[in-house]
Formats: structure tokens, C-alpha cells, sequence
């Protein structure tokens, strides 16, 4: 009764700021989990999790002043070591902060682009051709920087035009096709490769580099494979495999409708089998 009557009284010393002060912390913390979900980061906060459990254990237990030395003089070193091995999931905290107000589509009607029309018409003939595609549909993220290393087209879209960068036998066909608003921008764009490992190794350097411009960018990525015509899709670091091409409009007009996309894509993934 006593323990009982100890911990009551503890909990009467909790204000309503104590409260909202523990649920600002946890919110936190959920966010950033949220934000490395699925990515390298979370083996390496694994790793950096483990490492501190051996040390605390050896500082702890056993009286290793040399050790002890050791760890307070790393710790100043691994503050700033940390921004630099998370740098990709803070530089991709960041840019979601500062894409906040695309939540603001919510009001907004949405409406079909016309490039998504296009391109389905396009994807089709391709996939029937095995000819490999890869188009970069930009978003709140500019992407001048990769338009700059291509082609500038500035066209008006056409599945005459699709086929034709694309095809084996051109000089444009081997680098992506950047779409900025309802115009293509620019073709045979040079996008970063990700470093993720990719389990299929159908899965080539298309793949890989529609995950990367996915990692670093809001851009959604549409990958036409070349050996067995499926289509892809990679938004937000991760990539979904075999999407069905007759519905590929409505799952793009999703995505670049609003914030709602990612539930939308992932049922669209469930039902196709991906």
C-alpha cells in the first residue's frame, strides 16, 4: 500500500504541461521513425543502439578508465558524425517540412493531366515492344538541376514522342524524360543512382535510378522495363513492381493529386499482385 500510495502521489505532481510536454517528445519521435521507415537508417540506428548497450555494459560494470577516456572523448566526435551518416533522411525531413502546404490540395479539385493520358497510351506500345522507359513526373521538388543534364525539349506531349526518345535505335533513349507540369521538359536526364539493394535483379540501372530521383526528390517515377515490359513505380524511396498499365493513369493522377497518392498506390499494388 505504501508503493501504491508512493506512486498516486506522483502522479497528482503531473500537470497538464508535464503532459503535453511527454506527448510533444513522442510525437517527435514518432515523426522521425515515420521519416526513416524503410531505410538504411534504421539498420544504422540498430547498430548505434547495440554499440550503446555494449558500452554503457562495459562502463558500467567494470571499472576500464582507459575505456571511459576513450568513449567521453568520441562522444563530441560522433555529435557531428551523426548529421553526416543521416544525411539523406535529414535532407529528406527537411524538404517534407518545407512541402507542407501541398497538403493544401486537399481543397483543390483534382483534375487529370493530360501527360499521364499520354504516357499510358505510350507505356502500352512500349511494354508490347520491350522497349525500356523511364519518365520523372516533378512535383513541389524542382528538378532543374537533372533537366539541366539532358536534352531540353520544352514539348508539347504525344505518344508519337514517347515512343520515338525511346526507342533503341535513338541517341535520347538511354536517360530519363523529365515531365514539369504539362509539358516534357527534357530527355536523356542523368538521375543519382540509389544505393538501396534491389532484391530482383530484373531490376536494373532504370530501376535504380527512378528509386534514387525518388530518395532525393516528391518526384514519382515510372519505369518501362526492357526485358519484360512491366511497369514501375517508385515514389518516396521505395518502388512498386508490376503495375497494371490499364490503370496506370488513374494510380498516377493519384499520386500527383495530392497527399492521399500513397494509400491509393499501395491498394493499386495489393491488387495487382506486386
Amino acid at each position: 500500500m505504501d508503493i501504491f500510495d508512493s506512486v498516486l502521489e506522483r502522479f497528482a505532481l503531473i500537470s497538464i504541461v508535464d503532459v503535453f510536454d511527454i506527448l510533444l517528445v513522442t510525437f517527435i519521435i514518432f515523426g522521425v521513425l515515420m521519416l526513416i521507415r524503410g531505410t538504411r537508417a534504421v539498420q544504422l540506428l540498430r547498430g548505434l543502439f547495440v554499440l550503446a548497450v555494449i558500452i554503457f555494459f562495459f562502463a558500467q560494470i567494470f571499472d576500464l578508465r582507459a575505456f571511459k577516456w576513450l568513449v567521453d572523448n568520441m562522444l563530441p566526435v560522433l555529435l557531428f558524425a551523426i548529421p553526416v551518416i543521416f544525411q539523406p533522411e535529414l535532407r529528406r525531413a527537411l524538404e517534407q517540412l518545407g512541402l507542407a502546404g501541398r497538403y493544401l490540395r486537399i481543397f483543390r479539385r483534382d483534375e487529370a493531366s493530360p501527360v499521364v493520358a499520354t504516357f499510358k497510351e505510350a507505356a502500352l506500345r512500349l511494354s508490347q515492344r520491350r522497349h525500356g522507359a523511364l519518365v520523372v513526373f516533378e512535383q513541389d521538388t524542382g528538378l532543374q538541376e537533372y533537366i539541366d543534364t539532358g536534352v531540353i525539349l520544352d514539348a508539347e506531349p504525344s505518344p508519337e514522342l514517347f515512343l520515338t526518345i525511346f526507342n533503341k535505335h535513338t541517341e535520347l533513349h538511354d536517360g530519363a524524360i523529365i515531365v514539369r507540369g504539362n509539358k516534357l521538359a527534357a530527355a536523356a536526364c542523368v538521375l543519382p543512382l540509389s544505393t538501396s539493394s534491389l532484391s530482383d535483379r530484373q531490376m536494373g540501372l532504370r530501376h535504380r535510378a527512378a528509386l534514387g530521383i525518388s530518395e532525393v526528390s516528391d518526384a514519382v517515377a515510372v519505369v518501362v522495363s526492357e526485358e519484360t515490359g512491366q511497369v514501375s513505380i517508385a515514389h518516396n524511396g521505395r518502388i512498386l513492381r508490376r503495375q497494371d498499365i490499364a490503370r496506370l493513369d488513374s494510380i498516377l493522377n493519384a499520386f500527383l493529386a495530392g497527399p492521399r497518392q500513397p494509400d491509393i498506390l499501395r491498394r493499386e499494388n495489393r491488387e495487382s499482385g506486386g
